[in-house]
């Protein structure tokens, strides 16, 4: 009620808005070309969009679809080629356009080739498998709201289309620019929904394929039909898979990170709740993020930023909440080891009985070439894969392995976003989850007015809690398990089966009250480790492994976002500056470690080398852009971690009883260290860098030809994540590939309105003609923020206001 009066302030101003506007498209325009047979430009959409500073959006409409249509029409007219790209991967024709062999879409899937990719997505297209989701019920499928937002998304952007000539050299004039679907729009949020199950498996799955016959058995192998043994892990690696779990989730979380953290009222200058959020996400393709703030009166009033293709805000504030997400360590898969009917390897024993495989003939057009045929096969657990990462998983003439990805039957993300937008508390976006639970594979920490704070993993995950992976583990399951929380069950057992949570919105996935979840804590922050310390002085404990691990070293970022947080609650009166502060500190915690170490090894490892061994003495210890001596360390430090292991590096190894301070104590008596130390100071000189350059001149990235320079670090612990390029003989790092991505600060002083500033650090739009293509990433250089329109008020008082109606 109390959102209903306040929005209600706005229809005044709207229908002001809606008559005063100039329209941009007349109501009478033709219809864009129909696509697949949907008609998603049906009239009767319209939107008012404020666009302020910077270029962000505030898209006013009536109702879902119509906010669904100025968001499409917002998207595209700041990322038409990047979209148009990502359209192309889940219809599956990149190989039609971009010929077989070319490099994939990576925003979408793990495929590494054109051919692999359109292969996996016709696949997902001819088995109808978004549609039967769109068919779904809610809980368990989408709600109205989403899919009249994806209707009206696709009208929007195929208006955009219509009317205006794409400039974009990335795709100026290209026959793959062209009208979608609200079908496109939902295989888009499928593609993104898979991420860490089937689309992290796409090659394993397209080029599975049964063994050849075994002439000299006459196509049998032993054992017998019926025989009810259990499968063999012969031809598995555990020690390989074990790492190519780890490889697998630990490159996904280095391509889309985060930290967030959360501070109650008790810890806050005004008794409110404040929120830091800081996504690592990638600066380029179709996993960027884009803002907007989106407004139907008296129902919704949200502003964030959204991924691309996606019609709702995910991560934001409104006049009463605030959050953001982390990417989870929740395993959002598991594997089924398959006993394989001796009479034919793509049948397959569940108690004894023989279960063929579905073949799914999958014909992929290939540009200048014959259409590729291959076959995919499918089982009830999932899609036999043959490959986990670069790690063989062999499909042998007894045994194969069948992925069981549960956001495979996931579509409810976008109304998770919409509960927590629509929630009035932290107690109202818990219940808003549980209601939902369509969130794949994120965290999600929250804040409110009332001074609430909240951090819940509630991921979707398969229900494989410690007890089943006891009793139904396969001796490969038995290694991987514990390592790594991917659980390998055996697949011939029908009590084996995932079972169902009385909670949970289907069978198969792990119920609410299985999910880590921290209320009111002074703090409540994650940087991508497991829930276990989203608060260190209230540790989480109880949950299944498959959420994560607990007990185990973190991350020097977590060390370091806990020592930096933990101080800020306990200093007290902390306020939105605060946050700002923490974003940009640029301190390193690595060299909070060691650097005294180094300094004082250094002559012996190099010696007579005053340049270096100075040049490391009188660095500030931070990764600002005018750091000095940042780019040496930084450079030494990768060589470090990766020539030697954590017992080699540290004298004090982590303890669980001080795991904020282990492990600790550099041992710079080993031969890695030296030679770590070396090779970099070689390195840099041999590239003609300085190596006490300030950290700017050689960490940047080239717009429109003009250099900006970057702070923040890797894998030396800075909050403020920075992964750039490394060209040495082009200049240092000259470009970022991913890390500090839409960046907000949030709290309340009382007012209706949110105290927010926000960063886009890549800015809003791909296209380089645009005046929004680089200038919040000048601002990220300078560390500055941009300070949040949420209210009319200063909506309208905007000097850079400019206002578009919108309408089919």
């Amino acid at each position: 009620m109390l959102l209903r009066r306040s929005l209600g302030r706005l229809l005044p101003v709207a229908a002001a808005l809606l008559a005063t506007a100039a329209s941009t498209l007349p109501a009478g325009a033709a219809p864009p070309p129909r696509a697949d047979g949907d008609r998603p430009s049906a009239g009767g959409l319209s939107a008012t969009i404020r666009y302020t500073g910077y270029g962000i959006p505030h898209i006013l409409a009536k109702d879902y679809a119509s906010l669904g249509f100025g968001t499409g029409w917002a998207q595209a007219a700041d990322q038409v080629c990047v979209l148009a790209d990502g359209f192309v991967t889940v219809r599956g024709e990149r190989s039609r356009h971009f010929g077989p062999d070319g490099p994939s879409d990576g925003s979408m899937s793990s495929a590494r080739t054109n051919l692999s990719s359109d292969l996996y997505f016709t696949g997902v297209r001819d088995a109808r498998t978004v549609e039967r989701l769109l068919d779904r019920p809610a809980p368990a499928g989408p709600g109205r709201e989403q899919k009249e937002l994806m209707r009206g998304w696709a009208a929007g952007y195929n208006a955009w289309l219509e009317r205006n000539r794409v400039t974009d050299p990335a795709c100026a004039g290209k026959a793959w620019v062209r009208p979608v679907t609200s079908l496109d729009v939902a295989r888009r949020s499928y593609a993104l929904a898979v991420l860490g199950g089937e689309g992290a498996l796409v090659e394993g799955i397209t080029s599975a394929a049964p063994p050849a016959a075994d002439t000299s058995t006459g196509g049998a192998a032993a054992g017998g039909a019926g025989s009810g043994r259990a499968p063999s892990s012969k031809g598995a690696d555990p020690d390989g898979m074990a790492g190519a779990v780890r490889e697998l989730f630990d490159a996904r979380n280095a391509t889309m990170g985060s930290n967030a953290v959360a501070f109650h009222g008790s810890t806050t200058a005004g008794g409110r709740g404040l929120l830091l959020g800081n996504p690592h996400y990638p600066w380029h393709g179709g996993r960027r993020f884009w803002q907007s703030h989106q407004t139907i009166p008296g129902e919704l009033n949200v502003q964030g930023a959204s991924l691309l293709g996606t019609p709702l805000v995910q991560i934001g504030f409104t006049e009463k909440v605030a959050w953001s997400h982390t990417v989870a360590t929740g395993r959002s898969m598991n594997l089924h080891e398959l006993a394989l009917d001796p009479a034919d390897p793509t049948a397959y024993l569940v108690d004894g009985r023989s279960e063929r495989m579905v073949r799914r003939t999958v014909t992929v057009p290939v540009a200048d070439g014959e259409p590729v045929t291959r076959s995919q096969w499918w089982t009830r657990y999932g899609p036999v894969t043959t490959a986990f990462g670069g790690t063989p998983l062999p499909w042998t003439r007894t045994t194969a392995y069948a992925l069981h990805d549960p956001n495979a039957r996931n579509l409810r993300m976008a109304d998770s976003s919409l509960a927590l937008a629509k929630a009035r508390s932290v107690g109202e976006m818990a219940a808003g989850l549980r209601r939902t639970q369509g969130l794949p594979w994120v965290n999600t920490v929250a804040s409110d007015r009332h001074g609430g704070t909240l951090f819940t993993q509630a991921q979707v995950v398969p229900r494989i809690t410690d007890e089943l992976a006891e009793r139904c583990s396969t001796p490969l399951g038995r290694t991987l398990y514990p390592a790594s929380g991917l659980a390998v069950l055996d697949g011939s057992r029908a009590d084996c089966a995932l079972g169902a949570d009385r909670d949970a919105v289907e069978p198969g996935i792990m119920g609410p009250a299985r999910w880590p979840l921290l209320r009111d804590a002074a703090y409540a922050g994650n940087s991508n480790d497991s829930a276990w310390l989203a608060n260190a002085d209230r540790p989480l404990t109880g949950y299944e492994r498959v959420f994560g691990d607990r007990g185990t070293e973190r991350s020097l970022r977590t060390r370091g976002g806990i020592e930096d947080v933990a101080a800020m609650a306990g200093r007290g009166s902390l306020t939105v500056a605060d946050l700002q502060e923490q974003q940009f500190a640029n301190r390193v915690p690595a060299a909070d470690l060691t650097a005294d170490d180094v300094v004082r090894a250094c002559p012996a490892v190099l010696p007579g080398d005053a340049e270096a061994c100075g040049a490391l003495a009188r660095w500030d210890r931070r990764m600002d852009t005018t750091s000095r001596g940042a780019l040496l360390f930084d450079r030494f430090w990768g060589r470090l971690e990766r020539g030697t292991t954590a017992a080699e590096r540290w004298k004090v190894p982590f303890s669980a009883a001080d795991p904020v301070r282990t492990p600790r104590d550099l041992d710079t008596g080993t031969p890695g260290f030296a030679k770590a130390l070396r090779e970099a100071v070689a390195e840099l000189r041999g590239a003609g860098i300085p190596l006490d350059a300030p950290l700017g001149e050689h960490q940047y990235v080239v717009r429109g030809g003009e250099r900006i320079p970057v702070h923040g670090g890797t894998g030396t612990g800075v909050w403020n994540m920075t992964v750039p390029v490394w060209d040495a003989q082009n200049g240092g790092y000259t470009e970022v590939r991913h890390g500090t991505s839409h960046v907000q600060a949030v709290g309340w002083d009382g007012s209706r309105c949110p105290v927010a500033r926000t960063l886009l650090t890549y800015s809003q739009s791909s296209d380089p003609a645009s005046p929004h293509h680089a200038d919040q990433t000048r601002l990220y250089a300078r560390e500055q923020w941009v300070t949040a329109r949420f209210c009319e008020r200063d909506i309208l008082r905007d000097p850079a206001l400019r206002v578009v109606r919108v309408a089919r």
